[in-house]
């Protein structure tokens, strides 16, 4: 398919970037260290931190590489390959097959995609937070860090906003008791030491979870409050009120998904509304922008027409963003464009984070990726073996191509988020296919 604009243009230059007021400083809460984490890092312990963590996600991906896809799939097991022939000094040969298994390709990477491996969120969150911030200099570092709770799949994605300038914290999980040790190791490599923009804070805790040293904690409990506490937060920080404001469900994680990805490139609070109801916490935190534009994320069956009615009295500028199913939703906000708001991807030369619909938590896991890089949106397979046909119509769609010279086309780049049990090497395989930049015409 033809691309939507030229193929052989240059590629515009990146926009400027805000510049932002200091933010006051939150107050921050002191809490005894509940997991044993070693004292600031130098940067061999940061150089070795992130070594051990790719060499998981590397593993991962080599031991998921070889196999199939989840339980209901029908893709057969690969065979273990045949030993190599000996070479001629008695030694045994590496065959190629055992060499790409060796580097973890196609399983980790490919071309067009790149894979962050990890068997859970927390491991998935620690690959993408080092993956924006590599943190081998202090440069590389973030001024701080989100931990939010292992279960906490909606404090997670509201906490995505402070991903935005100019906190820029990626998120990392915790629990009450203690650090994961794939949390604590990243957290050791990425040292946040905290800035004007962070309010001098280097942790922000959403809710009562275990950490090291001092943290600035956001109060959690219902997914409303939680978030208009987090909503509150980054007004703090920000030191301005926001451009737009997202509603998700609070009941349907799988349509409220996409929006950590546009808070974490946008810097637009998200706030909760449940099916029928307008939750008191929202309401309030509404009344404090009621000139900002709001877009409700998902269909009437997971924010029903009367809770917009209800949005609509206190804030009028109000449009609802949606799909049908999860990923026809997520698409739906891909594409999506009014004025500011909106990714508006209809069109080569972009990025893309691809994730499972029943792990919200790696929506926001994944959210630092949407905010840097090859900035891009969110999208949703609901299946580990097969692409969703709109998925695969959508990625035709903005395929990329060029006429004569492909160093000066526009490529699409693709994060896929998770292990084999979510997304399989096929899907992967698949995903780099649709991705690959094609020649076009009968260009010299």
């Amino acid at each position: 398919m033809i691309p939507k604009r030229p193929i052989n243009a240059d590629v515009p230059a990146e926009e400027q970037k805000d510049e932002q007021e200091s933010p006051a400083k939150p107050e921050p809460k002191p809490q005894k260290k509940r997991s044993e984490a070693a004292p600031g890092p130098g940067t061999p312990k940061a150089l070795a931190a992130l070594v051990v963590l790719a060499l998981v996600f590397i593993a991962v991906a080599i031991v998921w590489g070889t196999s199939g896809g989840d339980e209901g799939s029908s893709e057969a097991t690969a065979p273990a390959p045949a030993p190599a022939p000996a070479n001629k000094g008695g030694e045994e040969a590496t065959s190629p097959s055992q060499t790409t298994e060796a580097l973890g390709y196609p399983g980790f990477a490919t071309n067009n995609t790149t894979r962050i491996g990890g068997s859970d969120p927390a491991a998935n969150a620690a690959g993408a937070a080092l993956a924006v911030f590599p943190s081998t200099t202090p440069g590389q570092r973030p001024d701080a860090v989100t931990l939010v709770g292992e279960d906490d799949w909606a404090g997670a994605i509201a906490a995505a906003v402070l991903m935005a300038p100019p906190v820029r914290a990626p998120i990392l999980f915790s629990t009450p008791e203690e650090v994961p040790d794939v949390s604590e190791e990243a957290l050791d490599a990425l040292d946040p030491q905290g800035s004007p923009a962070t309010g001098k804070a280097t942790l922000f805790a959403i809710g009562k979870l275990a950490y090291p040293g001092e943290a600035a904690v956001v109060d959690s409990g219902e997914p409303a409050a939680t978030a208009a506490g987090i909503a509150a937060l980054r007004d703090r920080l920000f030191g301005k009120p926001p451009k737009h404001i997202v509603i998700a469900s609070s009941s349907r994680p799988d349509f409220a998904m996409p929006a950590a990805a546009w808070a974490a490139r946008s810097g637009d609070p998200i706030l909760y509304a449940e099916v029928n109801e307008l939750p008191a916490a929202t309401a309030t935190a509404l009344k404090q922008h009621p000139k900002v534009s709001v877009y409700v994320l998902g269909p009437s069956s997971a924010i029903s027409s009367k809770v917009v009615r209800e949005i609509a009295k206190i804030a009028p500028r109000v449009k609802r963003v949606s799909g049908e199913d999860p990923v026809a939703n997520a698409l739906a906000f891909a594409r999506y464009s009014d004025g500011s708001f909106g990714w508006n991807v209809n069109d080569p030369g972009h990025g893309f984070v691809l994730a499972r619909s029943n792990s919200p938590a790696d929506a926001a896991a994944a959210a630092p990726l949407s905010a840097s890089g090859t900035w891009g949106p969110l999208l949703l397979t609901d299946d580990a073996a097969t692409l969703p046909e709109e998925v695969r119509s959508y990625f035709l769609d903005v395929k990329p191509g060029y006429t004569t010279d492909p160093t000066r086309a526009f490529y699409n780049h693709i994060w896929v988020i998770g292990d084999q049990e979510a997304i399989d090497v096929n899907q992967q395989a698949e995903v780099n296919e649709l991705a690959e930049l094609e020649k076009i015409g009968a260009g010299e």
